[in-house]
């Protein structure tokens, strides 16, 4: 099975769309995403969601961004993410057509949890949009963008734990195509295990380094473990100023190795309006899962054979 771009690509046109506007997950996948984004499609970043607080620039509506490195469950908001979703697809829920607007890469497999959990997509959002946007886009991978590019997520840590599922995956996904960017990620002969690894050290060093040698240095942290907002100043309805400068600077040095602009213009780091929302997780099983999308949650994730991560929205912000 090989996924059909064409049919993706009819269905969800405004993936292709230039200038659309965009809110982010705020780690390393979704800040590389909207750095994408941003320079093949001239996409705006308008704010970031992290599962339990919101930051949208003022005067922007949500059903007007698109969400990446996320699955919003909202038939009228476009989301693009990785995360599994479905229990059991011979019986979906009621309601499962609110993800219609979602392009979700176990979805688009037909993978669940019930029958194919440990063939979860290994890989981050940003290597998805790459090839869906590489079917129309010449996308180029420089040398130095792939450590970043398999750092992200984990995925280097994949390919090696699970290769029978990366290789799968890389299959559906077309990567052996020679138009498909995954083919400059994953399948360059030149690149050999001990290259990546020196690689790999440089670019943790420039983590920590912009991290001022502590951790979080790739991410921004919006809020806290009890989802209080962090890192947002309320009088100026901004980021913290260090907590910019750390992101600008974690940007500008995916920039320089990926090639791909960092145009600040581009990024909306103030005049913020802050939403919270209800974060709470339960344990897998058919009933909890049906009795939670009764509760028509914001955003949810099958994370582990143990855990369902969601979000409510009791305020109705969407």
């Amino acid at each position: 099975m090989k996924l059909n771009y064409a049919k993706l690509l009819q269905t969800h046109p405004w993936i292709l769309e230039k200038d659309k506007n965009c809110i982010l997950s705020p780690d390393s996948d979704g800040l590389l995403c909207g750095l994408f984004m941003s320079h093949y499609l001239d996409w705006k970043i308008r704010g970031f969601y992290d599962g339990k607080v919101l930051l949208l620039k003022k005067g922007v509506a949500l059903k007007d961004c698109v969400f990446l490195d996320m699955e919003i469950y909202r038939a009228d908001v476009k989301s693009v993410g990785q995360h599994m979703l479905l229990y059991d697809k011979h019986n979906p829920p009621n309601g499962w057509d609110s993800f219609g607007n979602s392009i979700s890469a176990n979805n688009l497999h037909q993978y669940d949890f019930k029958n194919d959990f440990k063939s979860k997509y290994p890989f981050g959002t940003i290597h998805l949009l790459a090839a869906i946007i590489g079917q129309q886009h010449k996308v180029t991978i420089k040398k130095n963008a792939v450590s970043p590019l398999l750092y992200t997520d984990g995925t280097f840590k994949n390919q090696f734990n699970y290769p029978e599922n990366c290789l799968e995956w890389l299959e559906f996904l077309g990567a052996n195509v020679e138009n498909n960017p995954l083919q400059q990620v994953f399948m360059d002969p030149h690149y050999s295990t001990y290259e990546l690894m020196l690689a790999l050290r440089d670019l943790f060093a420039d983590i920590r380094r912009i991290g001022g040698d502590k951790r979080g240095g790739d991410k921004i942290k919006i809020s806290d473990s009890k989802g209080a907002t962090v890192s947002f100043d309320t009088r100026t309805s901004s980021l913290k100023e260090n907590v910019r400068i750390q992101a600008e600077q974690f940007l500008s040095m995916l920039a320089e190795r990926t090639g791909w602009l960092f145009n600040k213009d581009a990024w909306t780091f103030d005049s913020y309006v802050a939403h919270r929302f209800k974060k709470g997780s339960i344990k897998p099983g058919k009933a909890r899962y049906n009795d939670l999308l009764a509760k028509k949650p914001l955003s949810f994730a099958i994370i582990s054979r143990t855990s369902i991560e969601y979000t409510l929205d009791p305020q109705e912000v969407f």
